[in-house]
C-alpha cells in the first residue's frame, strides 16, 4: 500500500465528523457518504482493478457484494477477474416490541436472493465491500453465504476503519485485502461518550 493510494481513496470518500448511529447499532463520530462513491465511476475502476489483483490469488470462484454501494464495487471486481457476480440484500429488523426495549447491536441481516442461492453453493467466494467499519454488511453477507453452502475465502475492501475487520477476518480464518485504513472508535449506545455529553445524533444518515 503506497501513501498515494491511501490519499486518493480518502479524497474519493467524503468523511464527516459528528455523532452518528451506524447500521450495526454502534455510535461513532465519523460518517462517510458512500452513496457518492460511484458518482464518477472512473476513479473507482482503478481501485477495483487493484483489489481484483489482490483477490486473484485467493482462488475465488464468484464475487459477492452487499447492496448497495458494496455491490457496485464487487461487480467491477468480478468483471476484472472474469468471474460471476452475486449480491446480498439488506433485511430490515423486526420493530421493537416496546419503546423501552433496548436496541440490540447488529439488528440488520443480509440475505442472498433466492435465485442466486444455488449458484453460490459449494463455491469459494470473495466478499467485496466499499468500506468496512463495524462490519454489519460484511458479517451478515458471510453468514448467509455459509448458510447457502458457499465457502467465503477472502474479504476485500477499499477502506478499513478501526480494528473490527482485522479481528473478524482472523476469527473467521478469512483473508483480508484492503487498500487503505484509518483508526476509528465505535461505542455501544450505553457506552457512548457523545451521548453522555448530550451531543445530539445527526439525523437521516442511515
Amino acid at each position: 500500500m503506497t501513501a498515494s493510494i491511501q490519499e486518493e481513496i480518502l479524497r474519493l470518500l467524503p468523511i464527516r465528523k459528528g455523532h452518528f448511529r451506524l447500521e450495526s447499532g454502534h455510535h461513532g463520530d465519523l460518517w462517510i457518504d458512500l452513496e457518492l462513491l460511484c458518482l464518477d465511476p472512473q476513479p473507482v475502476r482503478r481501485f477495483a482493478r487493484e483489489l481484483a489483483a489482490r483477490v486473484d490469488g485467493h482462488k475465488a470462484e464468484i464475487v459477492c457484494g452487499p447492496l448497495v454501494e458494496g455491490a457496485f464495487l464487487a461487480l467491477m471486481v468480478a468483471s476484472e477477474l472474469g468471474l460471476p457476480f452475486c449480491y446480498s440484500e439488506r433485511v430490515e429488523p423486526l420493530p421493537a416490541r416496546s419503546v423501552m426495549e433496548p436496541q440490540a447491536l447488529y439488528p440488520v441481516r443480509y440475505r442472498i436472493p433466492s435465485g442466486l442461492r444455488p449458484k453460490v453453493h459449494g463455491k469459494r467466494v470473495a466478499v467485496v465491500n466499499d468500506v468496512i467499519n463495524a462490519g454489519s454488511a460484511v458479517s451478515g453477507t458471510v453468514t448467509d453465504l455459509a448458510g447457502c453452502g458457499a465457502r467465503p475465502a477472502v474479504i476485500a475492501t477499499l477502506l478499513v476503519l478501526g480494528s473490527w475487520a482485522f479481528e473478524y477476518s482472523k476469527a473467521e480464518s478469512l483473508a483480508l485485502e484492503n487498500l487503505a485504513s484509518l483508526p476509528n472508535t465505535l461505542w455501544a449506545p450505553a457506552d457512548c461518550p457523545l451521548c453522555r455529553n448530550d451531543i445530539p445524533l445527526v439525523a437521516n444518515v442511515s
